[in-house]
Protein backbone atom coordinates (compact mmCIF):
# COMPACT_ATOMS: atom_id res chain seq x y z
CA UNK A 1 0.00 0.00 0.00
CA UNK A 2 1.34 3.37 -0.91
CA UNK A 3 1.25 6.44 2.12
CA UNK A 4 1.90 9.90 1.71
CA UNK A 5 2.74 11.23 4.72
CA UNK A 6 4.39 14.66 6.31
CA UNK A 7 7.17 13.50 8.57
CA UNK A 8 10.67 14.48 10.41
CA UNK A 9 13.47 12.57 10.32
CA UNK A 10 14.74 11.95 13.89
CA UNK A 11 16.69 8.85 13.21
CA UNK A 12 18.84 8.21 10.32
CA UNK A 13 21.14 5.21 10.24
CA UNK A 14 23.45 3.35 7.33
CA UNK A 15 21.67 -0.16 6.10
CA UNK A 16 23.89 -2.04 3.82
CA UNK A 17 26.36 -0.91 1.20
CA UNK A 18 24.18 1.87 -0.04
CA UNK A 19 20.96 2.31 1.48
CA UNK A 20 19.58 3.95 5.05
CA UNK A 21 16.94 3.33 7.39
CA UNK A 22 15.06 6.88 8.55
CA UNK A 23 12.70 7.16 11.53
CA UNK A 24 9.74 9.55 10.72
CA UNK A 25 7.99 10.98 13.13
CA UNK A 26 4.40 12.12 11.58
CA UNK A 27 1.51 13.50 12.47
CA UNK A 28 -1.00 11.05 11.17
CA UNK A 29 0.65 7.80 11.45
CA UNK A 30 3.00 7.81 14.87
CA UNK A 31 6.73 6.54 14.20
CA UNK A 32 7.63 4.83 11.49
CA UNK A 33 10.82 3.41 10.07
CA UNK A 34 11.64 3.69 6.06
CA UNK A 35 14.11 2.05 4.04
CA UNK A 36 15.83 4.91 1.73
CA UNK A 37 17.81 2.77 -1.18
CA UNK A 38 20.80 4.19 -2.07
CA UNK A 39 21.00 7.02 -0.26
CA UNK A 40 24.23 6.81 0.26
CA UNK A 41 25.33 7.21 -3.17
CA UNK A 42 26.93 10.37 -4.75
CA UNK A 43 24.04 10.90 -7.07
CA UNK A 44 21.14 9.73 -4.74
CA UNK A 45 18.20 11.89 -5.61
CA UNK A 46 16.92 10.92 -2.00
CA UNK A 47 20.32 11.65 -0.09
CA UNK A 48 18.98 15.05 1.29
CA UNK A 49 15.49 13.30 2.58
CA UNK A 50 17.53 11.30 4.97
CA UNK A 51 19.15 13.71 6.82
CA UNK A 52 18.62 14.53 10.53
CA UNK A 53 15.96 17.45 11.39
CA UNK A 54 14.31 17.53 7.60
CA UNK A 55 10.73 17.75 7.84
CA UNK A 56 9.32 16.77 4.34
CA UNK A 57 6.59 14.78 2.73
CA UNK A 58 7.60 11.33 2.06
CA UNK A 59 5.25 8.83 -0.25
CA UNK A 60 6.41 4.82 0.19
CA UNK A 61 5.47 1.59 0.17
CA UNK A 62 4.39 -0.46 3.20
CA UNK A 63 2.95 -3.95 4.03
CA UNK A 64 1.03 -4.12 7.28
CA UNK A 65 2.92 -2.26 10.00
CA UNK A 66 6.60 -3.52 8.77
CA UNK A 67 9.69 -1.20 7.46
CA UNK A 68 8.38 0.96 4.59
CA UNK A 69 10.42 1.63 1.09
CA UNK A 70 10.73 5.06 -0.16
CA UNK A 71 8.83 5.88 -3.29
CA UNK A 72 9.30 9.70 -3.52
CA UNK A 73 10.05 12.92 -1.36
CA UNK A 74 10.12 16.14 -1.12
CA UNK A 75 11.46 18.51 1.69
CA UNK A 76 9.74 21.31 3.30
CA UNK A 77 12.03 22.56 5.21
CA UNK A 78 15.87 21.34 5.65
CA UNK A 79 17.04 22.71 8.72
CA UNK A 80 20.55 23.11 7.26
CA UNK A 81 21.60 25.60 10.04
CA UNK A 82 20.54 23.23 12.75
CA UNK A 83 23.34 21.07 11.08
CA UNK A 84 25.67 23.45 10.63
CA UNK A 85 26.01 24.51 14.05
CA UNK A 86 27.33 22.09 16.43
CA UNK A 87 25.34 23.81 19.46
CA UNK A 88 22.30 23.92 18.14
CA UNK A 89 22.75 20.33 16.09
CA UNK A 90 22.98 19.16 20.07
CA UNK A 91 20.16 20.84 21.22
CA UNK A 92 18.14 19.32 18.17
CA UNK A 93 19.54 15.51 18.03
CA UNK A 94 18.86 15.64 22.21
CA UNK A 95 14.99 16.77 21.20
CA UNK A 96 15.01 13.85 18.26
CA UNK A 97 16.49 11.27 20.64
CA UNK A 98 13.86 12.12 23.52
CA UNK A 99 10.91 11.83 21.39
CA UNK A 100 12.33 8.79 19.59
CA UNK A 101 12.77 6.84 23.01
CA UNK A 102 9.92 7.91 24.29
CA UNK A 103 7.11 7.47 21.54
CA UNK A 104 5.98 4.13 20.42
CA UNK A 105 5.49 2.64 17.11
CA UNK A 106 2.75 3.03 15.57
CA UNK A 107 1.80 5.45 18.68
CA UNK A 108 -0.76 7.97 16.93
CA UNK A 109 -0.96 11.89 18.10
CA UNK A 110 -0.82 14.81 16.50
CA UNK A 111 0.61 16.70 19.76
CA UNK A 112 4.65 14.58 19.43
CA UNK A 113 4.70 15.85 15.98
CA UNK A 114 3.39 19.88 16.42
CA UNK A 115 5.81 20.38 19.59
CA UNK A 116 8.91 18.41 17.32
CA UNK A 117 8.57 20.69 14.78
CA UNK A 118 8.06 23.75 17.03
CA UNK A 119 10.65 22.90 18.51
CA UNK A 120 13.04 22.83 15.53
CA UNK A 121 11.49 25.68 13.85
CA UNK A 122 12.62 27.76 17.41
CA UNK A 123 16.11 26.91 17.26
CA UNK A 124 16.32 27.45 13.58
CA UNK A 125 14.33 30.82 14.66
CA UNK A 126 17.44 31.99 16.62
CA UNK A 127 15.05 31.30 20.12
CA UNK A 128 17.30 30.84 23.12
CA UNK A 129 18.38 26.85 23.04
CA UNK A 130 18.02 26.06 26.56
CA UNK A 131 14.88 27.48 26.91
CA UNK A 132 13.06 25.92 23.99
CA UNK A 133 14.69 22.74 24.72
CA UNK A 134 13.39 23.18 28.39
CA UNK A 135 9.88 23.19 27.32
CA UNK A 136 9.90 20.88 25.24
CA UNK A 137 10.66 18.58 27.19
CA UNK A 138 8.07 19.66 29.49
CA UNK A 139 5.57 18.74 26.93
CA UNK A 140 7.32 15.04 26.14
CA UNK A 141 6.36 14.87 30.16
CA UNK A 142 2.94 15.65 29.44
CA UNK A 143 2.17 13.69 26.08
CA UNK A 144 4.08 10.68 27.85
CA UNK A 145 1.82 10.48 30.85
CA UNK A 146 4.10 12.31 33.39
CA UNK A 147 3.63 15.81 33.31
CA UNK A 148 4.08 17.71 37.03
CA UNK A 149 1.55 19.97 38.04
CA UNK A 150 2.78 23.27 39.93
CA UNK A 151 -0.85 24.83 40.22
CA UNK A 152 -1.99 23.01 43.69
CA UNK A 153 -0.19 20.70 45.75
CA UNK A 154 0.60 16.84 44.49
CA UNK A 155 0.04 15.25 48.09
CA UNK A 156 -3.22 17.28 49.68
CA UNK A 157 -4.50 19.38 46.22
CA UNK A 158 -4.19 22.51 48.54
CA UNK A 159 -2.86 26.03 47.12
CA UNK A 160 -0.48 28.30 48.49
CA UNK A 161 2.51 30.22 48.10
CA UNK A 162 5.33 27.27 48.72
CA UNK A 163 7.94 27.06 46.04
CA UNK A 164 8.55 23.20 46.90
CA UNK A 165 8.40 21.05 44.25
CA UNK A 166 9.19 17.01 44.25
CA UNK A 167 10.81 15.55 40.56
CA UNK A 168 10.04 12.05 42.50
CA UNK A 169 6.30 12.53 43.28
CA UNK A 170 5.83 15.23 40.26
CA UNK A 171 4.83 18.58 40.99
CA UNK A 172 4.62 21.20 43.97
CA UNK A 173 4.45 20.21 47.76
CA UNK A 174 2.65 22.95 49.99
CA UNK A 175 4.31 23.78 53.04
CA UNK A 176 2.17 21.43 55.47
CA UNK A 177 3.29 18.16 53.07
CA UNK A 178 6.73 19.48 52.32
CA UNK A 179 8.29 16.66 54.11
CA UNK A 180 6.69 14.03 52.05
CA UNK A 181 10.17 14.16 50.16
CA UNK A 182 12.70 15.24 51.75
CA UNK A 183 14.63 15.54 48.26
CA UNK A 184 12.40 18.05 47.39
CA UNK A 185 13.70 21.36 45.68
CA UNK A 186 13.03 24.47 46.78
CA UNK A 187 13.27 26.83 44.16
CA UNK A 188 13.66 30.87 43.08
CA UNK A 189 10.36 32.99 42.31
CA UNK A 190 11.73 33.22 39.17
CA UNK A 191 12.43 29.27 37.89
CA UNK A 192 8.79 28.48 39.79
CA UNK A 193 7.10 30.70 37.69
CA UNK A 194 8.63 29.48 34.45
CA UNK A 195 7.78 26.34 35.14
CA UNK A 196 4.76 26.92 36.37
CA UNK A 197 4.28 28.87 32.33
CA UNK A 198 5.95 25.99 30.48
CA UNK A 199 2.70 23.42 31.83
CA UNK A 200 0.24 25.78 30.41
CA UNK A 201 2.11 26.84 27.23
CA UNK A 202 2.40 25.44 23.66
CA UNK A 203 6.06 25.02 22.09
CA UNK A 204 4.24 27.08 19.04
CA UNK A 205 3.66 30.34 21.56
CA UNK A 206 7.02 30.86 22.66
CA UNK A 207 8.09 34.28 21.99
CA UNK A 208 11.47 35.39 22.72
CA UNK A 209 12.57 35.51 26.08
CA UNK A 210 15.36 36.65 28.26
CA UNK A 211 16.19 34.83 31.14
CA UNK A 212 18.56 35.37 33.52
CA UNK A 213 21.90 32.94 33.76
CA UNK A 214 21.22 31.82 37.45
CA UNK A 215 17.53 31.22 36.36
CA UNK A 216 18.28 29.00 34.07
CA UNK A 217 21.08 26.84 35.83
CA UNK A 218 18.13 25.91 38.36
CA UNK A 219 15.45 25.43 35.40
CA UNK A 220 18.16 22.90 33.65
CA UNK A 221 18.90 21.29 37.42
CA UNK A 222 15.00 21.22 38.47
CA UNK A 223 13.86 19.61 34.76
CA UNK A 224 16.69 16.97 34.24
CA UNK A 225 15.82 15.75 38.09
CA UNK A 226 11.87 15.66 36.47
CA UNK A 227 13.42 13.66 33.46
CA UNK A 228 15.44 11.77 35.50
CA UNK A 229 13.08 10.52 37.93
CA UNK A 230 9.99 10.00 35.66
CA UNK A 231 11.50 9.21 32.35
CA UNK A 232 14.87 7.32 32.99
CA UNK A 233 16.38 7.76 29.99
CA UNK A 234 20.23 7.43 29.05
CA UNK A 235 20.40 9.18 25.87
CA UNK A 236 23.83 9.58 24.17
CA UNK A 237 22.48 13.28 22.47
CA UNK A 238 22.78 14.51 26.49
CA UNK A 239 25.84 13.16 27.18
CA UNK A 240 27.47 15.21 24.68
CA UNK A 241 25.18 18.20 25.14
CA UNK A 242 26.81 18.14 28.71
CA UNK A 243 29.99 17.89 27.43
CA UNK A 244 29.20 20.91 25.42
CA UNK A 245 28.10 22.90 28.05
CA UNK A 246 30.98 21.73 30.63
CA UNK A 247 33.62 22.80 28.37
CA UNK A 248 31.82 25.71 26.94
CA UNK A 249 32.32 24.76 23.26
Amino acid sequence: MLYRVEGIVIRSMDYGEGNKIITLCTESHGKIGVLVRGAKKVKSRHAALTQLFTFGEFAFFRQNRGLGTLNSGEIIESHFSLREDLYLAAYASYACELLDKTLQDEEVGSFWFTQLKACLEGLSAGKDPQIVIHLFEMKILQAAGYGPSFESCISCGRVDDSLTVSPRLGGKLCRACRNHDPAALQLTPGTYKLLSLFEKMDLRRLGNIEVKDATKKELKSVMRAFMDMQLGLRLKSLQFLDQLDKYEI
